[in-house]
């Protein structure tokens, strides 16, 4: 391959010359009580295959293809099969209803899509308005009439390299966002961007080709997808864990000899709190190979990071920020050697830039906030199609993320809140995230929100929405006095009990929450 052919699809077929007969990908389904497994030269093969049925029905370089399927083997052999032809693969969320899907398709106009049987009854309603998808391919066992089965097709295929020349700066994937916040928007990504996320990835993290990455979030979200990658560009070995209970994790971890685990905050505080209740006992798994946990995708809170500590003394921790226009992770982390800084999202990554500006794009001094722009090599291309929002993206090189955040006296820096998410109390800023952290360490509570409920004297007022940790109780009164020691204008007005909702990749649904709470009158509190 010649130096401008590097793209991620080569670095699967490197591995497969390598390794041939290592275990390159396992998949255990706790609830089933199975486990697959694959080397490295069978999933380079399937990939292949899959890539010559699709080249067969016509997809060529820069045609699309709809991935819509849960984490399973399959999900990974048909990803690189996509971007073996050139195509981008278009990932999307299983969250997404009909009409979610159907947006994606009108902005995307895919040639083909593939998708699982848990997306049946989506796909089929809105087949019908989807004119540019002329093939339907269905991984699962009983096919739906429209659609050709992937499992047939991908066994009478040959396993023949591809000859598409793909550049390294060629797009290979469209990634939409959550669409929290409103229409999902299409993120183009290339090949340049993938690898450089391998190695950002790799350099943070320290993994080789020894380490066993355990794989839970959803691989359409470039997180999940992106952290593996640190191992997959070494030939580490990775484990698609089908469930999210603290039991399945930790028997995973224990049977599979797991050195690297990925959680979501959610999922770190259900372990803790199993650990805490004696339903579950580390003396019960041999976890003393698991090296490090680490966690994304949200604020963590320090008082989470400290508890876990206590339970696990000797396993190293970080923390790495990112988002779907970085390709995911590591344009900002902490790094194994700055526990003593938990709190801060940390420094600029492996290969990275970072600077802090306020409204102007100017540099803000120490400790003064502004709202975070990164630049380097996993920035995207654009929002495709969308070229006033790339505008407002990406200026002079540099990706202004949406985040507001400080940097103390040594460099780090901490993430203060969402831009949007800032509520504004008789003139002053509050950032959300601040009261959250501060209300983590209220014994009892399990999850915690702060929004901005409309006030008609000072604009708005802190209301939280707390879960509280199952068979413990939490009164309004005691949140209340054990925010006294908070300045008078951040603390929360409203208080309401209930359940905190975060979407796959852990981040809470803040609209959701405004809708639902915001401006509620005092007689309609959930208690």
């Amino acid at each position: 391959m010649g130096s401008l052919d590097i793209h991620i699809g080569e670095i699967l077929a490197r591995n497969a010359r390598l390794y041939p007969n290592d275990v390159a990908l396992i998949e255990r389904v706790p609830a089933e009580g199975t486990r697959k497994e694959m080397t490295w030269k069978q999933f380079d093969e399937q990939a292949n295959r899959f890539a010559n049925v699709l080249m067969k029905k016509g997809i060529k370089k820069g045609d699309k293809v709809i991935h819509l399927m849960m984490n399973s083997l399959d999900w990974l052999i048909a990803y690189f099969g996509i971007i073996r032809t050139g195509a981008w693969a278009v990932p999307l969320n299983f969250r997404f209803s009909g009409s979610d899907i159907k947006y994606c398709c009108e902005v995307a106009e895919p040639q083909c899509m593939v998708f699982s049987e848990e997306f049946i009854d989506r796909v089929t309603g809105i087949k019908g308005e989807l004119p540019t998808v002329k093939d339907y391919i269905f991984v699962g066992k009983e096919s739906p009439g429209y659609a050709e089965p992937f499992k047939r097709l991908v066994e009478t295929s040959p396993s023949t390299p591809l000859t598409v020349h793909i550049h390294y700066d060629d797009p290979c994937g469209l990634y939409f966002t959550s669409g929290t916040t409103g229409q999902p928007k299409p993120i183009l990504l290339t090949h340049k961007n993938m690898i450089c996320a391998c190695i950002t990835e790799n350099a943070h993290h320290y993994q080789k080709k020894g380490d066993n990455f355990i794989l839970i979030p959803p691989l359409y979200h470039t997180g999940s997808k992106m952290h593996w990658f640190g191992s997959f560009i070494v030939g580490g070995r990775a484990v698609i864990l089908k469930g999210v209970a603290p039991e399945w994790i930790l028997q995973a971890i224990s049977e599979e000899k797991a050195t690297v685990v990925f959680l979501l905050v959610p999922w770190a505080q259900d372990i803790l709190l199993k650990l805490d209740s004696g339903e579950i006992k580390l003396k019960d798994y041999d976890l003393r190979q698991w090296r490090l946990m680490h966690i994304g995708a949200q604020p963590v809170p320090p008082s989470l990071v400290k508890h876990w500590k206590e339970y696990f003394p000797n396993m190293a921790y970080d923390t790495n920020y990112g988002l779907s226009e970085s390709t995911g992770p590591g344009c900002v982390h902490l790094g194994l050697e700055n526990e003593h800084k938990v709190g801060a999202i940390g420094l600029p990554g492996f290969n990275w830039e970072t600077r802090i500006v306020d409204e102007g794009g100017n540099d803000v001094g120490k400790g003064d906030v502004g709202e975070l722009v990164v630049r380097g090599d996993g920035v995207m291309r654009e929002y495709y199609k969308n070229p006033e929002a790339t505008a407002k993206a990406l200026r002079n090189g540099w990706l202004y993320t949406g985040d507001m955040a400080k940097e103390d006296e040594d460099g780090f820096i901490f993430l203060v809140d969402r831009k949007k998410d800032l509520i504004i109390s008789g003139g002053e800023n509050i950032f959300p995230v601040e009261i959250e952290d501060f209300l983590h360490t209220l014994a009892g509570v399990k999850d915690i929100a702060a929004i901005g409920s409309p006030d008609e004297r000072l604009g708005e007022v802190v209301t939280v929405i707390i879960d509280v940790v199952p068979g413990r109780t939490i009164t309004e009164e005691e949140v209340l006095k054990y925010c006294e020691k908070l300045p008078k204008y951040k603390r929360p007005r409203k208080v309401f009990f209930g359940e905190v909702p975060r979407n796959p990749t852990g981040k809470i649904e803040k609209p959701k929450l405004r809708k639902k709470y915001a401006g509620m009158e005092e007689a309609f509190k959930i208690k």
